[in-house]
C-alpha cells in the first residue's frame, strides 16, 4: 500500500492509497491546491473552512458538468468561475469567518 503527503492550503495530509495510484492522487491534490489561494482569505484562516469552500467550488463545477454541456469558449467559463469566486469571497467577508 502506498502513502503520500498532500499539502493543501498550507497543511500537510498523509494519504494512503493502492500502489500505483500516487500520481493520480498528487494530481487531485494539485487541483485542490489551485483553488486554495482564492478562498483562504475568505475562510478567515480556518483550514477546515478553506477545505470546505474548495470542496463546494469543485462540487459546483461537477454539478454544472452533470447538468449539461460546457459553455462555449474557455474565456467565458473562466469569467464565470472568477465571478463566482468573487461572490463567495464577498459573502464570506460580510458574514465573517465564524458564520
Amino acid at each position: 500500500m502506498g502513502h503520500i503527503t498532500l499539502t493543501i492550503a498550507g497543511r500537510s495530509h498523509q494519504v494512503g492509497c493502492r500502489d500505483g495510484e500516487e500520481p493520480k492522487l498528487r494530481a487531485l491534490g494539485a487541483m485542490l491546491e489551485r483553488h486554495a489561494p482564492a478562498v483562504q482569505h475568505a475562510a478567515g484562516g480556518s483550514s477546515e473552512r478553506t477545505l470546505l469552500y474548495i470542496a463546494l467550488i469543485l462540487a459546483d463545477q461537477l454539478a454544472e458538468r452533470e447538468a449539461g454541456p460546457a459553455p462555449d469558449g474557455t474565456s467565458e467559463m473562466l469569467e464565470r468561475i472568477a465571478d463566482r469566486l468573487e461572490a463567495v469571497a464577498s459573502a464570506l467577508e460580510r458574514t465573517g469567518p465564524n458564520a
